[in-house]
């Protein structure tokens, strides 16, 4: 093989192609609609993947095989992608997202009380920046509904049901003061922790009043350790394992703060990175979107966050999970170069589509395999 096709795991396979090619017609549809409702179309198509099984067989031969398996935190994923919280936020497609290739899915983020979000409009597309901002505020149902969604497909924890490692984020309710925190989410953890392979900490949301509080060394130290005890109690031969969520826009000297306390604490791993609330590398034509208040994702973070986990890889021996700025296969294997064991995309599957996945399988495939 020349040295060019083995740096892009051999020539690219037709299947890859037909999605590469085909998705533009699926998200000129898409993008014709606002940006929530086509959200919602989003995961309700994705949906019929599992409800109509000759739909998932099709997807999954486009899609083609997954592999080799990532160990993280004490669990064997099948391959090296996943996708980030916010796009299945109520669970509704969690069995469908294997047919696309994924390894793991992190469902939510849901709240220990069920609440409407922000007011509308909250969700904004940036297609020159290839970027999206939302200030969803954290819309779902409860984490006791979603605890009975998963219930409803058979998937328990380590049951294998859904085809690939499910992961639940959980966060703060809005009316919950700061105060309650702990047990807001000692509530969630005890909801869904039998349904969950993992729990993920979500401290770094833009989109919640005051929950990035919950980053600081004190607040980050009790909930950590409150969350991680109950694990124990739930679960004493094989505690659920909780992952911490960090928010790119945490100082150097915050990040290590933050690590020291997830060691102490005894959490499993790390994700890196939510949204931003900085306004760097959007494109001139959407300036006007640029005022709007919430998370930005998408390619304006490509750089920023692979540099963060590379810094973090760096500074701790807890594994890490790499999101954010992830719109190509070789954005994914970047991340991976930069330390990241495993990597999760959301804003990269509404610009490029299934291809993202299926040729980041592929590349992970031809460099483990050399």
């Amino acid at each position: 093989m020349s040295s060019s096709l083995a740096r892009t795991g051999g020539p690219r396979p037709w299947r890859e192609s037909v999605l590469r090619w085909g998705y533009p017609i699926l998200k000129r549809g898409l993008f014709a609609l606002d940006a929530e409702t086509a959200h919602h179309e989003t995961v309700r198509l994705v949906s019929l993947l599992h409800r109509v099984p000759p739909l998932g067989r099709l997807a999954s031969s486009l899609v083609g095989s997954r592999g080799p398996a990532v160990e993280f935190a004490g669990l064997s994923f099948p391959g090296p992608i996943g996708l980030a919280a916010g796009m299945d936020k109520f669970g509704t497609s969690a069995p469908a997202w294997a047919s696309l290739g994924f390894s793991h899915v992190e469902l939510g983020t849901v709240t220990a009380i069920a609440q409407p979000g922000n007011e509308k409009p909250r969700l904004w597309r940036l297609p020159t920046s290839r970027a999206v901002i939302n200030r969803m505020g954290f819309n779902n149902p409860g984490a006791a509904a979603l605890a009975m969604t998963l219930d409803r497909y058979g998937i328990q924890r380590g049951n294998g049901r859904a085809g690939l490692v499910v992961g639940v984020s959980i966060g703060k309710s809005k009316v919950t003061p700061l105060a309650d925190a702990v047990e807001d989410y000692l509530t969630s953890l005890r909801a869904v922790s039998p349904y969950a392979d993992y729990i993920a900490i979500n401290v770094s949301s833009p989109n919640t009043p005051g929950l990035r509080t919950l980053q600081d060394k004190g607040f980050l130290s009790e909930l950590t350790g409150a969350l991680v005890a109950e694990t124990k109690v739930l679960d004493p031969g094989n505690p659920v394992p909780v992952l911490v969520k960090l928010a790119p826009d945490l100082s150097r000297d915050a990040v290590g703060e933050a690590v020291q306390v997830c060691e102490a604490a005894g959490v499993r791993g790390l994700i890196a990175t939510n949204t931003t609330i900085e306004r760097h590398s959007i494109a001139a034509i959407d300036h006007h979107l640029a005022s709007e208040t919430g998370g930005l994702s998408g390619a304006p973070l490509t750089r920023r966050s692979r540099a963060f986990v590379a810094d973090l890889v760096a500074s701790t021996s807890l594994p890490v999970i790499g999101v954010g700025g992830i719109m190509t296969p070789g954005d994914a294997m970047a991340m991976l170069d930069a330390g990241a064991r495993l990597v999760q995309v959301c804003t990269g599957m509404i610009y490029s589509g299934p291809a993202l996945v299926s040729g980041t399988n592929r590349l992970h495939r031809a460099r483990e395999s050399r």
